[in-house]
């Protein structure tokens, strides 16, 4: 086998020009081998007649760079590439002169050239001169599905699925549903993955520091090509053109670099930034592979390939938004034309042209094309295909959408979809690709909720309903837990599901679904269910649950049917110990007591054999994380209680009481539990500090041996000599000042603890993160001393244990074999490590070899839960990137027989038995509120018992007194009693009027406050609705009649209006009053001047009815008209003045002067500044002019030398 050094191309700019700057020399590797660029060949004939003789190993290759690409367009390039493949992977180039003959040899990549594999996938790391095999953990299966991450679902084959599970990229069979796995290069993880249009190759672009795109022949699984330097950190999308000849990629943040590829060739022809946030997707038109579209966070790209007098650019044009919202976009679709249709947040669509938004697309009635954001479009078979988080597939006419314009000024433009599917509840679609299917339209649907869906969009009568061929975990998987009989496992997480697997055979067994997420998960012991039937659960509403899993088949209600499922589960018990997310659950070795810790910081002790009969809670110094009880090597049983603030504390078993005595507790709290505790403090930089000095006296140790050979050598080489050339090398040493040991550090705030564990009784191993990552901390309980504050302890470990790697990636959960000889370890990056110990090593002595793995995703992988099988032969871990994976353990010899779970079979009677009333509302009483509020309302009762006792006591003593009374006034006058005289003591009387008194006035001062706050309130609505008001409605209903008439609201006029109404003698007349008068006056002078006038009777009703008191509706007319009148009287207004000052514009641009028009003024100005102030053109200017001041002749030199003759004479 042969094996060569790939060089990496040559960068190469968005306009063309190659880069100085080499990447590769800042590449680093974080798996143990270095993923090389190591190629192999089938056959090692061909490698040995298609070398040569000049060619020989080890000597470094590269590609060669055809500039020719850089000036033609994209049917040249084509050309090129076509071209480039005939030729041989490694055929010399010859050089013009003897001057290029001295260079490197440029080559070109044969088709038939392939990495080898093995050289680049990422192997465990393994401490060296360690016995721990590489192959100590196998991968077997994988359960989990990343869900949410950005088109994570791509198909090979009609029946071969793709999809990224952390560091593995999973080939899955729909059909037999068997997987196959290949592994990341880089080891921290992979970005994303992209499938050719001929389906034969594959890319897998890595997550890493300067990632490769490693493309894949299918379906040999061969690495074939390596691009490199295309991103600083992580791919986010890569695209293949129509013809499947270049590779577009671009890159995650910081950087976002969209490069594109010429990738059989491994040369990047051209590069730059797409945008300053992050990109989603980037594709080529179908139609032109010059034209490529980006979109991302608030923003949509269109990029050009242009042909410049510098080369090839690639020009990108941001989409402006206009009017409508800026949107993240993730869905996109280039049309034939070159117009986009885009989706938005809100589910519209929007159709660009231009750069920017034509028209934006919604159904009738303003109604989103989908409710929430359009994920994807695509166009098939003439028709708009959208998918969107709503759950729905909708089918558009294409030419509508094509065609579409705006209509008005709104922008919108309302169109209706051809065909509709929803899937289901609780779907959202996030990507679909289709089905090479002949003669069907099947589709496969990623669906971020946690599931693979096959759509049927043919849209006719015998269309079938949507099927949900997988279902994952959605989100991260929070615990995980194994049963200790067989190989069954239980996980749940935030997505309200608790899901149970047969690890061993592969298989999937159940789910079910509740209202709440699940946050905690604990297998019963064998003790209590010795068929390893139940599992406790809890829920982030504090609420937990015993569920129980049996055989459905063992039933006889299912006998004699066909479909029988392999596995069932049902509720048998719930109960609601926290008001808060539980966090932990754990039994003790004996079965009898079940504890459970919260974030409400109280942990519950239940009794196991009496039902989960509630002991009581104590209260913790901070949420709980973690809850683990001694073996039973401890000589007593205790709780180890882990808080996530720093606390440790431990527990006794608790005191169980009998019912007579726990009748009448009002509370469920334990206060007489004798608590230890642990509040840890930071002792790393004491730890680094002492490192640093222990290296120091290492290096002066080193130093002064040397200096003592030296020493020897000089004394048998100079002799007498040697002591001054000794002496001259210590001072020079004693100059030498040493840098300050590291300074003393403590977090003001307490990192966290993520996990611990027992080692002694009364001794426990902790691991931080934060800051005082890094190591394993040994404490111990420091004696009781019941007069200390715990809040204000602080205790330090007494041990450590350095983890190498560990600085910023802190092991998050443990858990050991049975014999405890491994520790397995889960980590903040996704990793898995494992430890190898010696036997009864409780102190980690020998914690020093170990084997690393890195599995789930690095960035968002955290392995929250790890546990081995029953009999130690599995190892499962489960992350928050959504993925679960079973690992053999030591299975050279396992593997050879097959195993399968078995699930426990049904109790007797199950079937009849009643399933109790779950707890759904969130609000609902914990056991101890309930209990308290059962106290109480007891309480209460009692207190009203009292009360109606002493009233029928007063009431009697009324009654009596009464009696008394009535019995005085049946006396003579002369007999009877006074009223006073009934008094037993006046100074009773006065004392308690005194204090009633006092009563009110301290009540009084005590709602003060509430009354003054009412009573402005109170001034407040009167001064708003009240006070403003001249009248209000008043209503007159007639009693014989059915008839009312009403008044209605009048509003005082303003303050502004008028300063002050006119008084009745101040008043003007009206028009009635006037017409009064002057028509008296004019009969008068009628009279006298003898003339006659006659008025027709018609005419003077007619003024009698012009002038009567108008109406409401009358005067509101009117109103209306005079407002009417002056808008318009404005108008004319405002158009007289545009036309004036139209007017006055044409007058000033008429007077304006000629471009050549100078200023008579400011010419001469000019002159005048000539003559007297200077020109300062400079000397070397061509139309420099000495001034005569400044010339010098004959005569002026002559007056100069004339003084100085006569000095001289």
């Amino acid at each position: 086998m042969l094996t060569e050094k790939m060089k990496e191309p040559d960068d190469q700019d968005a306009d063309g020009e190659k880069s100085d700057r080499s990447k590769s020399d800042r590449r680093q590797s974080h798996s143990s081998r270095s993923p090389s660029g190591t190629a192999v060949r089938e056959d090692h004939k061909s490698i040995d007649n298609t070398i040569g003789e000049g060619f020989t190993e080890g000597e470094e290759s590269y590609i060669e760079d055809d500039e020719s690409y850089v000036e033609g367009s994209s049917s040249s390039l084509q050309d090129d590439y076509a071209e480039s493949l005939e030729e041989s992977r490694y055929m010399e180039t010859p050089a013009p002169d003897a001057e290029e003959a001295e260079e490197e040899v440029k080559r070109k990549i044969s088709e038939s050239f392939f990495y080898d594999y093995m050289e680049l996938v990422s192997m465990p790391f393994v401490t060296p001169d360690s016995n721990i095999p590489l192959d100590l953990l196998t991968l077997v299966h994988s359960f989990g599905y990343d869900s949410r991450k950005r088109a994570n679902l791509k198909l090979l084959e009609s029946s071969i699925v793709m999809y990224i599970a952390g560091n593995q990229l999973i080939f899955l069979n729909l059909k037999t549903k068997e997987q196959s796995y290949l592994r990341s290069s880089s080891g921290v993880g992979i970005g994303v993955t992209g499938v050719h249009p001929d389906k034969t190759y594959f890319t897998v672009a890595e997550k890493g520091v300067f990632p490769k795109i490693i493309i894949y022949e299918y379906p040999s699984m061969r690495p074939y090509r390596i691009l490199q330097d295309g991103t600083d950190l992580a791919y986010a999308y890569v695209d293949f053109n129509f013809d499947g000849t270049l590779l577009a990629s671009v890159g995650g943040s910081p950087d976002h670099t969209l490069t594109i590829w010429n990738w059989k060739e491994e040369k990047p022809i051209l590069r730059t930034k797409a945008f300053s946030q992050e990109v989603f997707k980037v594709t080529f038109n179908p139609e032109d592979d010059e034209q490529l579209t980006t979109s991302g966070s608030g923003h949509i790209k269109f990029w050009q390939m242009a042909l410049t007098f510098t080369g090839l650019k690639l020009q990108g044009s941001l989409g402006r938004f206009g009017k409508t919202a800026t949107t993240d976009i993730e869905g996109y679709m280039e049309l034939p034309d070159g117009k986009v249709l885009s989706g938005s947040e809100w589910g519209n669509m929007l159709l660009w042209e231009g750069g920017h938004i034509k028209v934006e697309l919604s159904r009738a009635a303003g109604k989103p094309c989908h409710q929430g954001p359009i994920n994807q479009i695509m166009l098939d078979e003439g028709e708009v295909i959208t998918i969107g988080s709503d759950g729905c597939v909708r089918i558009w006419d294409f030419e509508t959408i094509d065609t579409a314009d705006v209509i008005d000024e709104t922008g919108l433009l309302e169109i209706e979809p051809i065909n509709e599917l929803q899937v289901d509840k609780n779907v959202k679609l996030f990507s679909m690709i289709k089905m090479n299917e002949v003669g069907n339209n099947f589709w496969l649907a990623q669906d971020s909720n946690g599931a693979i869906w096959k759509l049927d969009l043919s849209f006719s009568n015998i269309t079938q309903d949507p099927e949900c061929l997988f279902s994952f975990h959605s989100g991260a998987i929070e615990a995980l837990a194994v049963s200790p009989v067989t190989y069954l496992m239980a996980t749940t997480g935030l997505d309200c599901s608790i899901r149970c697997y047969d690890f061993a055979g592969k298989t999937p067994l159940l789910q079910m679904k509740f209202k709440q997420g699940g946050t905690a998960l604990a297998w019963v012991p064998r003790l209590i269910s010795y068929g390893g039937a139940q599992i406790t659960a809890g829920f982030e509403d504090g609420v937990v649950r015993i569920l129980e899993l049996y055989d459905p088949k063992g039933l006889t209600v299912f006998v004699g049917r066909k479909k029988v499922s392999d596995a069932d589960i049902r509720l048998k018990q719930v109960f609601k110990p926290h008001t808060a997310a539980v966090t932990a659950l754990a039994y003790d070795c004996d079965g009898e007591v079940l504890a459970t810790g919260s974030k409400d910081k109280t942990v519950f002790f239940f009794e196991v054999e009496r039902g989960y009969k509630p002991i009581g809670y104590i209260t913790t110094p901070g949420p709980v994380c973690q809850l683990t009880w001694s073996s039973s090597s401890h000589p007593e049983s205790t709780l180890l209680i882990i808080c996530e603030d720093g606390y440790v504390l431990e527990a006794p078993f608790p005191a169980i009481k009998e019912d007579k005595e726990d009748r009448d507790v009002v509370s469920y709290e334990i206060k007489d539990m004798c608590l230890k505790y642990f509040h840890f403090t930071s002792v790393k930089s004491k730890i680094l500090r002492l490192i640093e000095i222990e290296r120091r006296k290492k290096q002066k140790e080193l130093k002064e041996k040397e200096k003592q050979e030296r020493r020897k050598r000089l004394e048998t080489a100079m002799g007498e000599d040697a002591e001054e050339e000794l002496q001259e090398e210590e001072e020079e040493e004693e100059e030498e000042e040493e840098e300050p040991l590291p300074e003393i550090f403590v977090p003001s705030t307490p990192c966290h603890i993520l996990c611990g564990f027992y080692s002694e009784p009364g001794k426990f191993w902790l691991s931080l993160g934060g800051y005082d990552s890094g190591f394993l901390y040994h404490c111990e309980f420091p004696p009781d001393d019941k007069s200390s504050d715990n809040t204000v302890r602080k205790d330090e470990p007494f041990d450590f244990r350095l983890l190498e790697d560990t600085e910023d990636n802190p092991i998050t959960t443990i858990t050991f074999s049975i014999n405890r000889e491994m520790m397995f370890c889960g980590m903040q990056n996704g990793a898995i490590r494992v430890y190898i110990l010696s036997k009864n090593d409780s102190s980690l002595t020998s914690m020093e070899d170990y084997w690393q793995y890195n599995v789930h995703d690095n960035n968002y992988g955290r392995v929250n839960a790890i546990s081995t099988s029953f009999d130690d032969r599995f190892l499962v871990t489960a992350g928050a990137d959504s993925n679960i994976f079973v690992f053999n353990i030591f299975s050279e010899f396992e593997l050879k027989k097959v195993v399968k779970a078995k699930v426990p079979s049904p109790r007797f009677g199950i079937e009849t038995e009643p399933i109790p009333e779950d707890i759904e509302d969130p609000k609902a009483y914990s056991i101890e509120n309930a209990r308290r509020k059962r106290e109480h309302d007891k309480l209460m009762k009692k207190v009203e018992e009292i009360k109606a006792g002493k009233r029928e006591q007063i009431k009697a003593l009324r009654n009596q007194l009464q009696k008394l009374l009535q019995m005085n006034e049946e006396l003579p006058k002369h007999m009877q009693f006074k009223r006073t005289d009934f008094d037993l003591d006046s100074k009773i009387r006065a004392e308690i009027g005194k204090k009633t008194a006092n009563k009110i006035q301290r009540v009084e001062k005590e709602l003060a406050w509430e009354k003054e706050k009412h009573q402005v309130s109170l001034k407040k609505l009167q001064n708003r609705f009240r006070h403003s008001l001249e009248n209000d409605i008043i209503v007159v209903h007639a009693i014989q009649s059915d008839h009312k008439i009403s008044s209605y609201r009048l509003v005082k006029p303003s303050k502004y209006s008028k300063t002050k109404r006119a008084s009745q003698s101040e008043r003007r007349p009206s028009k009635f009053e006037r017409f009064e008068k002057e028509g008296t006056g004019r009969k008068d002078s009628q009279r006298d001047t003898g003339g006659s006038i006659s008025v027709p009777e018609e005419s003077v009703i007619e003024k009698g009815k012009k002038f009567r008191p108008k109406t409401l509706s009358e005067i509101m007319v009117e109103n209306q008209i005079e407002k009417t009148r002056k808008l318009i009287l404005k108008a004319e207004r405002a158009q007289i003045k545009i036309q004036q000052r139209k007017k006055e514009w044409e007058e000033l641009y008429k007077s304006k002067p000629d471009d050549g028009y100078e200023d008579p003024k400011d010419v001469q100005a000019i002159k005048e500044a000539q003559l007297f102030m200077g020109d300062f053109n400079l000397k070397t200017a061509s139309d420099y002019k000495i001034p005569e001041h400044m010339r010098i002749n004959a005569a002026k030199k002559e007056e100069e030398l004339g003084p100085t003759q006569r000095k001289c004479t």
